[in-house]
């Protein structure tokens, strides 16, 4: 598996994501289990049809992308990174798996990427994010162009860090800044954008904050494509 290139990735922050995981990569899936809740629940939620696509937006070592992968062998995986570093190790564990022909990752900004530059392919039937928008400056975005890339009755699922609103105060407080270790920012204000996203395109919206409020969980599902006479 090679990895795509997608003109619009941003230079800067494919040198500081590659700074942070460049050695992280290696223990990375076997340390994150215990900590990013959920997101065996957002695979399982999918429920990819066969020949459905399903791109990863910050699929990192490409763990969700191989779990999804076996759990829905009929369907195509794509991913995307900032990292060239985390692109290493997914390529390295699609392959190890035989699943080269079933995943593809490329190099590109959740922002602003072009899969059909990178993939051949302009829209999915899924998008998911898993623990990526509390690490992305410009998150909002991101939420706009993923919605902008599922084809009518496609759905985005999001989970993430929540604002850990019914967990103890000093268990709040010593996650954030132990999060804030890794650039690692909650974003209170992702019910608030989905829902007026829902509201513009006419989505249905499913927002959840499960164990306590530690994550939130998110499922947009726009609406399918109007019957022609």
């Amino acid at each position: 598996e090679e990895i795509s290139a997608d003109a619009t990735w941003p230079v800067e922050a494919t040198r500081r994501m590659n700074r942070m995981y460049r050695r992280q990569r290696h223990i990375y899936d076997g340390t994150r289990r215990y900590y990013l809740l959920g997101r065996d629940q957002l695979i399982a939620n999918l429920e990819a049809r066969a020949g459905a696509s399903v791109l990863e937006i910050g699929c990192g070592t490409g763990r969700n992308l191989v779990q999804a992968a076996r759990l829905y062998p009929d369907a195509r995986f794509f991913g995307i990174d900032v990292s060239t570093e985390m692109l290493t190790s997914a390529i390295s564990a699609i392959s190890r798996r035989n699943l080269a022909k079933r995943i593809r990752v490329a190099h590109g900004d959740g922002t602003a990427f072009n899969p059909q530059v990178s993939f051949g392919i302009a829209e999915f039937d899924h998008v998911m994010i898993s623990y990526s928008l509390s690490m992305i400056p410009d998150w909002r975005h991101v939420l706009q162009a993923s919605a902008s890339r599922l084809k009518p009755g496609g759905s985005l699922h999001i989970v993430d860090f929540g604002s850990q609103e019914r967990l103890p105060g000093i268990a709040k407080m010593l996650l954030k800044r132990w999060l804030a270790l890794f650039g690692v920012t909650p974003r209170d204000g992702l019910e608030r954008e989905l829902s007026a996203l829902a509201r513009t395109s006419g989505a249905d919206l499913k927002f959840e904050r499960p164990f306590r409020g530690y994550a939130q969980y998110a499922v947009l599902t726009l609406p399918p494509q109007p019957k022609t006479a």
